[in-house]
């Protein structure tokens, strides 16, 4: 069910402490980590600790939290010192995007050139 918590989730684990990440903000209902596999020297992800699967359900389910995950990434960047530069948020919806893990998360990209498109 959308808002609680899956126990076959890794980001619900990582929510509850049961699987390790580096975190670097916390807030009443978001978490932000240093991703495993950085695809720019600064990549870090922010989760709403209410598990919805996607961007999509977050946003319609929950509207005040999917404001609360893109104003976290925007506290991200600047505690990086990535805002000044630029940054990229990234919200990837189906596998077909490239989202692996079915826990709503934007990835914050910075700290290099970002060209557009990607890929």
């Amino acid at each position: 069910m959308a808002g609680e918590a899956q126990s076959d989730c890794l980001f619900c684990k990582i929510v509850a402490g049961e699987v390790p990440a580096t975190i670097v903000r916390e807030s009443e209902t978001t978490v932000a980590f240093r991703d495993i596999n950085p695809q720019a020297p600064t990549h870090v992800l922010v989760i709403p600790k209410a598990h919805y699967p996607d961007a999509a359900s977050l946003a319609a389910g929950a509207p005040e939290i999917a404001a609360d995950v893109l104003r976290e990434a925007g506290q991200v960047a600047a505690d990086e010192k990535v805002d000044g530069s630029g940054y990229r948020v990234v919200l990837n919806t189906g596998s077909g995007a490239g989202q692996t893990v079915w826990h709503a998360h934007a990835h914050v990209l910075g700290g290099r050139g970002l060209n557009w498109p990607p890929g």
